[in-house]
């Protein structure tokens, strides 16, 4: 079965695990400070520190959401790695080495360097913690699904143990243990992701010999998680390609001879994608149907022509490239914009920044992550794609499409995959707990309120919020479990791009910028996307659990992605406020002087 326990799998996980916790407790005895705990000291070597920024990046969403996507839908999937990787544009010219220069352990340091104003070390830490809050619940959603094919335990147990396992990594060393699993994470992720590629490669496209391709059945989960195959009981033997919905070729192109074929045979990358071009795929359509007894799900095949598959505009949220409405289509440019825009603002990256000594280090460190990130986003669409044409989908759960292609090649591939997309979600929630409880301790705590800390207090601190912060991660994720990781991402890239970019491009290029004015733009551009999040269509139907159409009635935006109306409304706050207040900070400075 799909998610039957393998035992070499739970073999190879526990020993990630005790590698990862042992790597935590060695670096434990270098942790006492404040600056290491939060910060590493700034002693990260620049090539460890760009992969790592790698391995803290490529989270759930890149490795299990991106390819879960591609695998239902296709490229559109692909254009979440092209907005991720696009971002770090921003990051490279824009912000690694004045970041560095004005910073010491968070955000909040760089806005607020020449201001020392409280409001704006209250905004960016209350900005920090509700960032990574957001970013933390793809993460968790991720983590329990990798659970379930590796123990057979249900969704919920599994975010609890990774909640568990990252809170004593956090706790035991904070930056200097975060860091080294990112960096040992991120190299594993990118070599794996190879050598299965090649496996996929070497497959090459085989046309299916599975009923399904010319007898389409109907798959329901019911409201209350029954099963039925065309309205009748759930059965056993193929009834479970139809839930597994096992990716699959219904046609390849013809031979020179004009002969029809079944295989293609080992193929280079250019002509996996040639093949699949002129191929037919079976793919799943999903909508949702409301009775009285809840909500039931209906999956159904379609053949679908490869070349379409290689066009952007089949999943849901991308349709609006083709559509003819304007909303649609603002939905999509807003998405994209949030991804662009979204990378330099996210805090857990931003902090990264200053686990380097200089700026020469920050702006080397990010070259190697921008080299590392992009192989490994073009090696997700080759995982994708073999996951839709060779592999297995779990229908209820695009997020488990690369550890179930790895299992089609052995119970090895998928235990190693699986492992490391765990270490991978706990490299990056590592990373966002230790952002912050930055944030809460050295911006809320010590910056806002002004309690009198010292070092120790500051780390005893630090530990007491990563604690807090775990177990709210863990019950967001539990409640967030039906969505796609990639989906919640483009959210949280949302709310991270609205209020802390045009904050910061601003303090750094707009002399005119004052406190009032960075205060203003952060808590506006994160109120303001936060609440066009939950009054869209998106949360009324799958947050708050009201059918499509009474969603939509009841949605009070137009759409549900905010970036391209809250990001614009950033910057104009602190243009506005700071003009407003710029003749009143120049009095003051003068006065002083």
């Amino acid at each position: 079965m799909l998610t039957d326990p393998s035992p070499l799998a739970m073999v190879v996980f526990l020993v990630f695990v005790a590698i990862t916790l042992g790597i935590s407790f060695w670096f434990a005895a270098q942790s006492k400070s404040s600056a290491s705990y939060f910060a590493a000291g700034g002693q990260i070597p620049w090539f460890v520190n760009g992969v790592a920024f790698a391995g803290d990046y490529l989270s759930a969403a890149s490795f299990l959401g991106i390819c879960g996507m591609i695998a239902r839908y296709g490229y559109d999937g692909f254009l979440y790695s092209i907005g991720f990787l696009a971002g770090w544009v921003v990051a490279l010219f824009v912000i690694a080495e004045p970041l560095k220069r004005l910073g010491r352990y968070t955000f909040a340091d760089a806005l607020n360097s020449k201001f020392q104003s409280r409001a704006v070390t209250f905004s960016a830490g209350l900005s920090a913690l509700v960032v990574s809050a957001f970013y933390l619940i793809p993460q968790m959603v991720g983590a329990g699904a990798l659970i379930m094919p590796l123990f057979g335990l249900p969704h919920w147990m599994g975010v609890i143990a990774v909640g568990l396992v990252v809170t004593v990594i956090v706790v035991s060393a904070g930056m200097v243990s975060t860091t080294y699993v990112q960096f040992i994470k991120g190299g594993l992720l990118v070599v794996f992701s190879g050598l299965i590629t090649i496996l996929i490669l070497n497959r090459g496209l085989t046309v299916t010999t599975d009923p399904l391709a010319k007898q389409p059945q109907v798959v329901t989960v019911t409201s209350t998680g029954a099963k039925l195959v065309d309205g009748k009981p759930w059965g056993t033997g193929p009834d479970e390609a139809r839930i597994r919905g096992v990716g699959q070729v219904a046609s390849l192109g013809k031979s020179p001879t004009g002969e029809e074929r079944t295989s293609t045979g080992p193929l280079s990358p250019l002509g996996f994608l040639q093949e699949l071009n002129n191929a037919e795929v079976i793919l799943w359509t999903e909508t949702t149907k409301t009775s009285e007894a809840g909500k039931d799900t209906i999956y159904a095949p379609v053949v679908v022509a490869g070349s379409e598959v290689l066009m952007p505009g089949r999943s849901p949220l991308f349709q609006g490239i083709k559509s003819d409405s304007l909303w649609p289509k603002l939905n999509f440019i807003s998405l994209m914009l949030a991804l662009f825009a979204g990378t330099a603002s996210l805090p857990h990256v931003l902090i990264r920044y200053y686990t380097v000594k200089d700026g020469r280090a920050a702006r080397q460190s990010t070259v190697v992550g921008i080299a590392t990130i992009g192989v490994f986003y073009v090696l997700t669409l080759f995982l994708g794609l073999g996951a839709m044409t060779g592999g297995s989908i779990d229908l209820t759960d695009s997020n488990m499409a690369a550890p179930l292609l790895a299992r089609t090649f052995g119970e090895l591939p998928f235990a190693l995959v699986s492992a490391i997309a765990f270490t991978t979600v706990l490299g990056t929630v590592s990373g966002l707990i230790v952002a912050a409880s930055g944030a809460v301790v050295h911006d809320l705590m010590v910056g806002w309120l002004q309690i009198p800390l010292t070092d120790h207090q500051k780390v005893r601190c630090g530990k007491i919020v990563a604690l807090l912060v775990s177990v709210v991660a863990i019950g967001l994720g539990i409640w967030f479990q039906k969505f796609n990781a990639s989906f919640l991402v483009g959210w949280a890239f949302s709310v991270a791009a609205s209020a802390n970019l045009p904050a910061l491009v601003m303090v750094l290029f707009w002399k005119r910028t004052t406190g009032a004015g960075v205060a203003a733009s952060v808590l506006m551009g994160m109120f303001s996307s936060l609440a066009w999040i939950l009054v869209s269509q998106e949360s009324f139907q799958n947050v708050y659990g009201y059918a499509k159409a009474d969603a939509a009635a009841m949605a009070m935006v137009p759409f549900s992605q905010p970036g391209i109306v809250t990001i614009p409304l950033g910057f104009l706050t602190v243009i506005v406020i700071s003009l407003l207040t710029v003749r009143k900070q120049e009095s003051t400075e003068n006065a002083v002087a």
